[in-house]
């Protein structure tokens, strides 16, 4: 009778072991797929963009192109990558923060863009749109529970210099 109390024991025990593991992997994973890493840029509406525009790059040397300007960073956990975080000022009339309705977007950037979506479509976050691919990276746009749109960037850092530098010229 002793044994028989003894392995079910440790059967018992084993198998608590083996579901606490699984639960304990599955938080992790969750916590992994929402990934933010970095600013990826900040944009806001204004009157004028390339009278604006001009302003920083008179009064406090910001070279800016077309499109704003993007301003090169090293990864702190690995100096030999750089990103970039991108500044852009919009027409005050854009509609590109619906269906927000403040005057500036924040872009975060992030790992796991896939993962990152489907998380956020189980916690009931609303997601704005599909995600979008291109050769510098994958965005999608989502709300936050004040009804901020927020702008995610999986970046590709190397095709979206060559990119930004290609609109400057």
């Amino acid at each position: 009778m002793k044994k028989l109390t003894l392995a079910l024991l440790l059967i018992s025990s084993f198998a608590l072991g083996v579901a606490f593991t699984k639960a304990t992997q599955k938080i992790k994973e969750a916590a992994a797929a929402k990934k933010v890493t970095g600013i990826g840029g900040i944009f806001f509406k204004c009157k004028d963009p390339k009278k604006l525009r001009e302003w920083y790059a008179k009064n406090l040397g910001i070279a800016t192109n077309g499109y704003g300007a993007s301003f090169e960073w090293r990864q702190g956990n690995d100096s030999t990558k750089y990103g970039v975080t991108q500044w852009t000022p919009f027409r005050e009339d854009t509609k590109y923060f619906e269906p927000g309705k403040k005057d500036f977007m924040i872009n975060y950037r992030v790992e796991n863009m896939e993962a990152l979506v489907a998380q956020l479509k189980k916690d009931s976050v609303t997601v704005v749109d599909k995600i979008a691919s291109y050769d510098y990276g994958k965005f999608v746009h989502i709300l936050d529970n004040e009804g901020n749109s927020i702008e995610l960037w999986e970046p590709k850092d190397v095709e979206y210099n060559k990119v930004v530098k290609g609109r400057a010229k």
